[in-house]
């Protein structure tokens, strides 16, 4: 091999990893949007069981009980804390992640730039 197909193959190498990087990227957001979906899931799959767990003509308790009563309630059927955080705040800070802002405490609400935070991902898949 001469230097010109050394340098060729430099650059075609160059290409392949930046298509694997995008690709990549792709399948990160991905993942990000099925986790999310998932936890959602589980919060509504277990508000669903408390309620045919319930008795027809039986009125609804949770109607009537403090908001730290029906999650000290959860947590004894053993749905994870995190569940419990997500929340309207949660999907906010997870839209301004998605609009190519920082939701991390290091950069809050500075601009990402298109590349990914760890520190914000960690945040959002929190677990």
């Amino acid at each position: 091999m001469d230097r010109k197909e050394i340098f060729e193959a430099i650059q075609q190498m160059e290409v392949q990893i930046g298509t694997l990087h995008e690709k990549l990227g792709e399948l990160k957001q991905y993942l990000t949007e099925v986790i999310e979906e998932n936890n959602v899931l589980k919060i509504q799959n277990e508000y669903f069981r408390r309620q045919l767990r319930q008795e027809p003509g039986e009125e609804d308790e949770n109607q009537q009980e403090e908001p730290a009563e029906i999650v000290r309630k959860i947590q004894e059927k053993g749905v994870p804390q995190t569940l419990l955080d997500i929340g309207e705040g949660y999907d906010n800070l997870a839209r301004l992640y998605q609009e190519g802002f920082h939701i991390c405490n290091i950069h809050f609400g500075s601009p990402r730039n298109g590349e990914d935070c760890l520190f914000c991902l960690s945040f959002l898949n929190k677990k």
